[in-house]
């Protein structure tokens, strides 16, 4: 059967408000130490460049988890479709994220679509096939990330994102795969890491 956990908890998620809307409950969840690890490196190089924190967003984490998971179990990408493509295995519109971003709304609207994140959600991926301990994979997606002039602009708030505030972030990593979702809006459901 190749129904996962966070596919079913998405599945068992969802419900409809008295205004008709769509509603998330989401499950209860916490954040793996690569997560983690990643989160402390992020808010750490964001203030080494000047920059605040990013408050952890329970929403967009929850997207960031879905999306790892898909992309680890699925393989929604190929020569043509990036790694911010959605397969058609869950309860999402799927979707070929090509190099030309014609279909960048397809990542913009993820968090709207499958979590109660009010606005839109910006994504950075990663992936690596060496066996690696948190840590360690938190330090070499960051420091691919850092590489990568379009994902580290996102990070640190430069170019196009200059005026894009970031009041929310998520992460997930699962199985080799890291994505980081930034947003402009408070996320109400905030994630709290335990120190």
């Amino acid at each position: 059967m190749r129904l996962y956990r966070p596919i079913l908890f998405f599945l068992l998620a969802t419900s409809l408000s008295p205004a008709g809307a769509q509603k998330f409950i989401l499950p209860e969840f916490s954040l793996n130490k690569a997560e983690e690890a990643l989160y402390r490196m992020i808010t750490e190089y964001r203030r080494q460049k000047g920059l605040d924190s990013i408050p952890l967003s329970r929403n967009l984490t929850y997207v960031a988890k879905l999306h790892v998971q898909d992309l680890a179990e699925n393989l929604p990408y190929n020569r043509r479709c990036n790694l911010h493509s959605w397969s058609d295995q869950g309860p999402w519109n799927p979707c070929c994220y090509t190099e030309d971003h014609e279909q960048a709304a397809c990542m913009w609207e993820k968090p709207a679509e499958v979590s109660n994140y009010p606005g839109f959600g910006y994504e950075i991926a990663y992936w690596t096939n060496e066996q690696l301990n948190a840590v360690n994979f938190a330090k070499k997606a960051l420091a691919g990330w850092k590489r990568s002039v379009p994902h580290n602009i996102v990070m640190v708030n430069q170019g196009r994102w200059r005026d894009k505030p970031w009041k929310a972030i998520g992460i997930g990593v699962y199985k080799g795969y890291a994505t980081v979702w930034f947003g402009e809006e408070e996320d109400p459901e905030e994630l709290i890491i335990e120190n």
